[in-house]
């Protein structure tokens, strides 16, 4: 690792936080964010946050991020196999993504509902939806305790304390879309579509952010930092106890 550019990288990602991201200094950020690689970005996360910085207030870097490192997951999957630990959770995102497309979609047509009709499928397949997000849980537990735990191990936790942290917020937002789209016959219609409005859109945006962060920066960064194709194997076993999500591709459970 280069620490000259971590260092530069770490003041850059500091004034952006102070000043805000202005034309100028997001230039100058994307100029030596092009030159770093991924685990040198999390270093530079990680010390900022070691220095106090609320995790929280990294996440509007995002957008430069996303303009370095657009090609980094097929990169990630030119260099490893199928069934490989981070090919199964990527291919977990994509699924993700889609539900998270399906409940964009039915939220917008709920919002245009003058009144709840239980004959309506849009209500029944809302559950549907929550249920497939919900479902998501064992692939939360797979990248902490195996995952996480191995950059951990490493001294790199700047990245994996604010993955866990999200995963935190977001297990509770699911919970509630669920409750909300069990018990609409129970509440004022009107109440129902702002309180669904509001979870959606935010599991939507910060669930996608997330799912990006963890692809884009965090699985490249795993992939810098473990080298060891043993240490993979093991995880891959470690990562089988555990178990997998009802809507994991099969082909994507063995290792070949």
């Amino acid at each position: 690792m280069d620490n000259k550019r971590i260092d530069e990288l770490t003041n850059i990602l500091r004034r952006l936080n102070a000043e805000g991201v202005t034309e100028d200094l997001r230039k100058e950020a994307l100029e030596i964010v092009s030159n770093i690689n991924p685990l040198e970005l999390s270093v530079a996360e990680q010390k900022l946050v070691e220095e106090g910085m609320n995790p929280h207030d990294l996440r509007h870097l995002c957008d430069i991020h996303m303009e370095v490192l657009k090609d980094e997951l097929n990169k990630i999957k030119t260099q490893i196999d199928t069934g490989h630990v981070l090919d199964t959770l990527i291919s977990e995102h994509e699924k993700l993504l889609g539900f998270l497309t399906e409940l964009e979609e039915l939220n917008s047509k709920i919002q245009k509902m003058e009144k709840y009709d239980s004959a309506r499928e849009e209500f029944a397949q809302l559950i549907k939806v929550a249920d497939n997000i919900l479902d998501a849980e064992n692939h939360h537990q797979r990248e902490e305790q195996v995952l996480f735990k191995e950059l951990e191990d490493r001294k790199i936790t700047g990245p994996t304390r604010i993955m866990r942290m999200e995963h935190d917020d977001l297990r509770a937002r699911k919970k509630q879309l669920k409750n909300v789209a069990k018990f609409v016959s129970g509440l004022d219609f009107k109440v129902f579509k702002e309180t669904l409005d509001e979870v959606a859109k935010y599991i939507i945006f910060n669930l996608r952010d997330h799912i990006f962060k963890e692809n884009y920066i965090l699985y490249p960064t795993a992939l810098e930092s473990l080298r060891d194709k043993d240490l993979w194997e093991d995880m891959k076993k470690r990562c089988d106890k555990i178990g997998y999500c009802g809507f994991t591709p099969k082909e994507k459970l063995v290792l070949n």
